[in-house]
């Protein structure tokens, strides 16, 4: 099992989060600008964890880019757990329900640190209409838990043409 096959799960995990993303804003459905992810990381060695509110922090140099980095580092750190919860057998034979179970898991880090963290409150709490916020949000996770399965699938159906 090596590390490359779980990087590439984690990162074809991610890339389905974000063009379910992509398909929901044709519609008009919007979702987490990952500048806000950018700004709560980069305030982080300055000593600040919590905002009162993110969007009334001053931006900082690079934070779109530094928001698309961390997303991608942890849909990969992810897709480790889902190594160290299942084993590298999953890898070498996926199944659907672990990876939705990681999938729908993962939505405990939005909900428990990033949102309280950016002055959002527990699950969105503090913001108009939190459930269709959780809604969106259990919905992009649920898709990377699809997401993890099918990069699964894909990457070991292009290994087997390689060997």
């Amino acid at each position: 099992m090596s590390v490359i096959k779980i990087l590439i799960v984690g990162i074809g995990a991610t890339f389905a989060m974000d063009i379910w993303s992509y398909v929901l804003n044709l519609f008009g459905i919007t979702s987490l600008d990952y500048k806000i992810v950018g700004r709560w990381i980069g305030s982080i060695p300055k000593g600040r964890f919590f905002h009162n509110k993110i969007m009334d922090t001053p931006p900082i140099q690079n934070e779109l880019f530094l928001g698309w980095v961390s997303h991608y580092l942890i849909g990969i750190a992810f897709a480790f757990l889902l190594f160290v919860i299942y084993s590298k057998d999953w890898f070498e034979k996926p199944t659907l329900m672990p990876a939705i179970i990681i999938g729908i898991v993962t939505i405990i880090a939005p909900f428990f640190i990033m949102q309280p963290a950016f002055g959002f409150g527990v699950a969105c709490s503090k913001l108009p209409d939190p459930n269709i916020i959780r809604f969106k949000s259990f919905m992009a996770h649920l898709v990377y838990g699809f997401g993890l399965y099918g990069a699964a699938i894909l990457f070991n159906m292009i290994e087997k043409v390689f060997k």
